[in-house]
């Protein structure tokens, strides 16, 4: 697709072009926008590729802030993984993750810093995996030159902002034939796990609707000068209003009605109320210093975000996304059928198949039953290593055992595209004043044959893990 094709996609998306039913984008306030559900012929189809194993795993780590560090640690317990190379813009931090290699008595990594050192360790020829944990502006950047290197790219959440991106990220990964996986670390947890295989088994029956979320008290951490660098995630909350994270609550779910695979996002709409946090608190804290003055004029986001989507089967998915306000952590997790729903949050986990929720006895019945073979195999050391309760770590076994045994991944670049493309898509809504926006078909129609996510370990689960040193005797 040309780069003139992709920009008119962007400027209808966001209601600067005409629609497709050539009427004008303003001023027709009953018209659906368009966000082009098919584009161009497909190309080759990433979803259920089995690249070449890998005996070796080479991974180049790049942005070792806030979730780099742990992502390098819990990848010095795989067997059949090398970390060749640390990347970031700041030396010491190269420096502290390089610690961690020589702690758990590893060889060291090569150094590469600077704002563009990334772009060196993409084009070394000792790599094989790009593992992103950058401020989200560069995901996209750095996950294309990394596929066009020769290199699988693995990115953290979300992997693209803007529709232009996610079709960048699916037009080189399909073109290049290499993978480009988003972390998304809570497909991974366990209760999701459980009731994805439940739902797969048909035990909620017909699933009908779906609910996730990301409700997280950020507002300290987002205005704090040594939490992210350089003030980025607040800077994001400044100037985009929408539903800018919203894959940790919707990718469990997206699997359990096999979105990509079997069903599609047809449309959504998105509202969000107004700011009633953000902008007084930045206030508050230039009164006192006067390094926070840059981000009282910001427009800020509202508080919280609800984001509905139709399938086109006919269920619907609603998306939450608040990191201001005073409320417990959340994602929901609400998975509802024709005979049963399950539920996570708020705490305990829970499932119903009629009135009432089932009793602990009945619950530890269904977890012995329906605990997917990966969290049997792998799930105890999980725990011991952490991240978040162990599925950082679940996440990055399988992601290493995958490649190392030639198998499709679990979250292929359409899931990467599509669970991202709901931010700007959110976005576009919300400046609508809620209109129906058209999501972007990322597979261009094959989703009605691609295969459900594979939940077994069938061809894998040979992957070990190794005894790193005294603290952790795996």
């Amino acid at each position: 697709m040309s780069a003139n094709r992709r920009h008119f996609l962007r400027d209808i998306t966001l209601g600067t072009g005409a629609l497709l039913t050539g009427l004008p984008a303003i001023g027709h306030e009953n018209e659906k926008e368009k966000a082009s559900p098919i584009v161009g012929p497909a190309g080759f189809n990433m979803s259920g590729y089995a690249a070449p194993k890998l005996d070796k795993v080479r991974i180049g780590f790049v942005g070792l802030g806030m979730r780099g560090p742990g992502a390098v640690e819990r990848m010095s317990f795989i067997e059949g993984v090398e970390i060749k190379a640390l990347c970031d813009k700041f030396p010491d931090r190269v420096k502290k993750a390089q610690k961690i290699l020589t702690d758990a008595g590893l060889p060291a990594a090569k150094e590469y810093t600077g704002n563009e050192g990334w772009k060196a360790m993409c084009e070394s020829n000792d790599l094989d995996l790009i593992y992103i944990t950058t401020p989200w502006s560069l995901h996209t950047t750095i996950a294309v030159y990394a596929m066009e290197h020769g290199k699988h790219a693995a990115s953290e959440v979300p992997a693209a902002e803007t529709i232009e991106e996610c079709w960048k990220l699916v037009e080189t990964s399909e073109k290049t034939k290499k993978h480009c996986m988003m972390l998304e670390n809570c497909c991974y947890d366990f209760f999701e796990l459980l009731t994805l295989n439940m739902a797969r088994n048909g035990l909620f029956g017909e699933l009908v609707h779906v609910e996730g979320a990301y409700i997280h008290n950020l507002l300290d951490l987002n205005f704090s000068k040594t939490g992210y660098a350089d003030m980025w995630r607040l800077r994001e909350n400044g100037h985009r209003n929408g539903n800018l994270y919203p894959t940790h609550g919707l990718g469990p779910i997206a699997q359990c009605l096999n979105i990509n695979r079997g069903d599609q996002m047809d449309h959504l709409v998105s509202l969000s109320t107004d700011d009633f946090q953000m902008s007084a608190h930045a206030k508050e804290l230039a009164a006192k210093d006067s390094f926070y003055n840059e981000f009282t004029p910001l427009k800020y986001r509202g508080n919280m975000n609800t984001t509905v989507v139709r399938t086109h089967k006919g269920k619907t998915i609603l998306v939450q996304h608040d990191v201001t306000s005073t409320r417990p952590y959340s994602r929901i997790h609400l998975v509802s059928g024709t005979k049963g729903v399950a539920q996570k949050w708020p705490d305990p986990a829970r499932i119903s198949f009629g009135h009432e929720w089932i009793k602990d006895e009945e619950m530890k019945s269904l977890e012995e039953k329906y605990t997917l073979p990966i969290v049997k195999h792998i799930g105890n050391i999980a725990k011991e290593v952490g991240g978040h309760g162990g599925m950082d770590f679940i996440m990055d076994w399988r992601l290493i055992d995958c490649l190392r045994n030639g198998l499709p991944l679990d979250q292929d670049v359409y899931d990467a595209a599509l669970w991202s493309a709901i931010a700007p898509l959110s976005e576009a809504s919300v400046a609508k004043r809620g209109r129906s926006i058209d999501v972007p078909d990322f597979t261009r129609g094959n989703w009605k044959t691609n295969k459900p996510v594979n939940l077994t370990l069938d061809g894998g689960g040979n992957t070990g893990v190794r005894k790193v040193n005294a603290n952790k005797q795996l």
